[in-house]
């Protein structure tokens, strides 16, 4: 029997004043996968995800969540969430193991200490400060506050925002570990190769409505659209788009090794998931 998605929405609407910021959404979240929900500043994300938090009422439509209704649910069913915000304020003072310890004090049956730091990927940062972490390890930390309670459903909101490369695939790896756990992780990111590397599914929302949804490989039908070889030629820049790019090679490559010709920086590229993206936001 297949399991019930931990997220299902079915025509939700939220309004404020004249806008309708969500109109009319249906989304399901299966257990065990990286959801990412995409869009531009202003595409009802952050409304949507209030919602679906308990934080904000709708005007119209299904949710459940953890199989409940956030605007209802209680204490035991918070407790089966976690939440990392973009920004969160700690007790400079206190170390890793302090915070998480204040934290554990909350829920009934929270994770070890130990293994949620170790999970965190803060094994060798348990006794610092948390004024003195940087800025990557201070996310993982942000991480680790939303798993020792034990939750059932992760949402991340823009957790590598303002990151040096290092940084965001540090964090990178400890959201691919969650997966790892068992954990349903509802992410929210601008950046598309974060997307692409952590998600299992992706959403793209555009002025309050889903513009597509699917793989990050298959978005867009990306399998299908034509593919891009460049190259210089006597210095000439040369691109190609072809829908058969293994026959197209064979016949360039061979001409080129017929008439003794270099294909300097020879590439074939498919349109990632940034360009689909641009494309269905208008951007």
């Amino acid at each position: 029997m297949d399991s019930d998605p931990v997220i299902s929405i079915r025509g939700l609407r939220k309004r404020y004043g004249d806008v309708e910021a969500v109109r009319g959404i249906d989304l399901e979240v299966q257990p065990g996968e990286v959801f990412a929900f995409l869009g531009p500043n202003g595409a009802g994300k952050t409304t949507t995800v209030e919602i679906l938090e308990g934080y904000r009422k709708r005007d119209d439509g299904e949710v459940t969540v953890l199989g409940e209704d956030p605007e209802r649910a209680g204490r035991a069913w918070r407790e089966r969430i976690g939440i990392v915000l973009q920004s969160c304020r700690l007790d400079p003072y206190l170390t890793v193991r302090e915070s998480l310890g204040l934290y554990a004090g909350y829920y009934s049956n929270p994770m070890s200490i130990e293994e949620t730091i170790e999970l965190a990927g803060l094994g060798g940062k348990a006794n610092s400060r948390t004024g003195a972490l940087s800025g990557g390890q201070q996310r993982r930390l942000d991480v680790g506050m939303a798993l020792i309670g034990n939750p059932e459903l992760l949402f991340l909101d823009e957790p590598t925002t303002g990151f040096d490369p290092s940084a965001r695939r540090q964090t990178w790896e400890t959201i691919a570990g969650l997966r790892d756990l068992g954990k349903t992780v509802f992410l929210t990111t601008h950046y598309m190769d974060e997307a692409q590397r952590l998600a299992d599914r992706v959403a793209i929302l555009v002025r309050g409505e889903v513009v597509a949804r699917g793989t990050p490989e298959d978005l867009g039908d990306r399998e299908n659209r034509p593919a891009r070889i460049t190259y210089r030629d006597a210095g000439r820049e040369v691109q190609l788009e072809t829908t058969n790019a293994v026959e197209t090679l064979n016949e360039l490559t061979g001409r080129a090794l017929a008439e003794g010709l270099e294909l300097e920086g020879l590439e074939v590229t498919r349109p990632s998931l940034e360009d689909v993206y641009l494309e269905l936001t208008d951007q």
